[in-house]
């Protein structure tokens, strides 16, 4: 009798969203090279408004002279935005605002409606100002879709991390459990917020010859999916991948990844696992909730309300370039402790 694989199908990685599990709705991984920026922290070239160029050095997003994401509304999902490398500026409709980077994680509530921006400032006059993060979607069960937006920082310092054991490689625990360790607390209305769930969304990076097996999942009933982000060389179960890919994984079997001792590169694994909110999906660009009426009622409350208004003097807001990582939320400032 044949073994049973852990990994039920293979995907190629592509460019741009990556196919993600119930309870998850969107997943992309941005990667760029951002050159030096000038005086105001802008690129050399300026956005089209849509710039999602696969094939150039960095892409300007819907930034017009620096790159990212001015403001736009969002209701009835979370956005997790796990940085790697860079500086993302945020500010929204509640007031609040922050600089994080270099391996924080900004986790937003949108529920009922928020307004918010994410614009990356070029802040190294010399260069280079590469940008890495992943920016994440994870639904709302129907009753928590209209509840009040909110979002938590969570500093890079604080967040868990788990080296392996052969000391070549770094877990690092952007939420949920692992080998006793427990991910920082996600929003109060979060899917991730009940334990029951089994969220966990983790970032593994393996140097040359590094190993590590992620355990099975500590529940029955979850979607698990890895996706293979960078690195020239991989082996997952005991078999090399051709070329960065999507695994589709059986949670109650453990995944055991290998980066070969001849790579050249680190491998950078993303895990994205919970239990499926498994109610119907209704989509239109920023809006996610159960069914059309409520989507263009969502359209309807945007346009009669904006969610609370832009209270920024900009659509794209970025702060000094000395400013540092901070978060401001309900009117209180705060930085991560003992850190630029």
């Amino acid at each position: 009798m044949a073994m049973k694989s852990v990994i039920s199908s293979l995907a190629p990685i592509g460019m741009g969203p990556m196919r993600t599990p119930d309870p998850f709705l969107f997943c992309v991984y941005h990667r760029d090279n951002y050159p030096a920026g000038n005086e105001k922290m802008e690129a050399p070239k300026r956005g089209n408004g849509a710039d999602f160029d696969p094939n150039a050095k960095y892409r300007m997003y819907h930034g017009d002279r620096i790159p990212g994401f001015p403001q736009h509304p969002h209701r009835g999902f979370e956005t997790l935005t796990a940085t790697l490398e860079g500086f993302v500026d945020h500010t929204d409709s509640m007031g609040a605002a922050g600089r994080y980077g270099l391996g924080d994680l900004q986790w937003m509530t949108a529920g009922k409606g928020v307004v918010h921006g994410e614009n990356f400032p070029l802040i190294d006059d010399k260069g280079p100002n590469t940008l890495r993060l992943f920016q994440i979607w994870l639904n709302l069960p129907s009753k928590s879709k209209m509840v009040e937006p909110t979002y938590v920082m969570h500093w890079k310092e604080q967040i868990p991390k788990i080296r392996t054991s052969d000391d070549l490689g770094t877990v690092t625990l952007w939420a949920g459990s692992l080998e006793g360790k427990q991910g920082l607390a996600p929003p109060p209305s979060s899917w991730a917020a009940d334990p029951a769930n089994d969220v966990m969304v983790l970032h593994l990076n393996l140097a040359p010859g590094g190993t590590y097996t992620i355990p099975p999942a500590e529940r029955k009933g979850v979607n698990r999916m890895a996706y293979w982000v960078e690195g020239d060389a991989l082996e997952a179960d005991g078999k090399s991948l051709a070329s960065q890919c999507i695994m589709t994984l059986d949670p109650s079997l453990p995944l055991k990844l290998l980066n070969p001792p001849m790579s050249t590169s680190h491998a950078e694994v993303l895990l994205l696992q919970g239990k499926p909110v498994n109610e119907p999906v209704a989509q239109r660009g920023p809006f996610v909730m159960n069914t059309q009426s409520e989507l263009q009622q969502a359209f309807i409350d945007y346009q009669r309300t904006q969610f609370g208004g832009w209270p920024w003097p900009e659509d794209a807001v970025v702060f000094p370039r000395d400013k540092g990582r901070f978060s401001l939320l309900n009117g209180k400032e705060e930085r991560p402790s003992g850190a630029m």
